[in-house]
């Protein structure tokens, strides 16, 4: 399976978030699409909304802003990838995403044992990068 069909407007805010080499937030991608007839933040957030529940953006919540997923492959594709972690520099905003299958099960362990059925996890890591260190 490939990408989900996106609306015209999903389609423009996913490819602002593709191309851009850091995390925007709402209103930074609403400026990128003005010329595109963008006039309002809930023209963005609701395009925000879908592309979240695709699993092709993901929300950095300590900096409340947005980037693209790095795996959309495997997202779209039904297969999902498990526990989202970023690491965010600090200094310069760079962000990684990264996955870590061994801490994806110790926390679905943890869940197990707790009977706690986790919705959403995300792991946000703030530091220094290594060209900033």
């Amino acid at each position: 399976m490939n990408m989900p069909q996106l609306t015209k407007n999903q389609a423009l805010v996913f490819d602002v978030l593709s191309k851009s080499e850091a995390p925007l937030s709402a209103y930074t991608i609403l400026d990128k699409l003005r010329d595109q007839g963008f006039r309002a933040p809930l023209q963005v957030y609701r395009a925000l909304d879908k592309l979240l529940e695709a699993g092709i953006v993901h929300r950095l919540e300590s900096i409340n802003s947005f980037v693209a997923c790095a795996h959309r492959q495997e997202a779209c594709c039904g297969h999902g990838h498990g526990i989202v972690a970023f690491a965010i520099c600090n200094s310069c905003g760079h962000v990684t995403e990264f996955h870590d299958h061994e801490l994806d099960h110790r926390l679905s362990d943890w869940g197990k044992r707790q009977h706690f059925k986790p919705e959403k996890t995300t792991i946000e890591i703030r530091g220094l990068c290594e060209a900033c260190a």
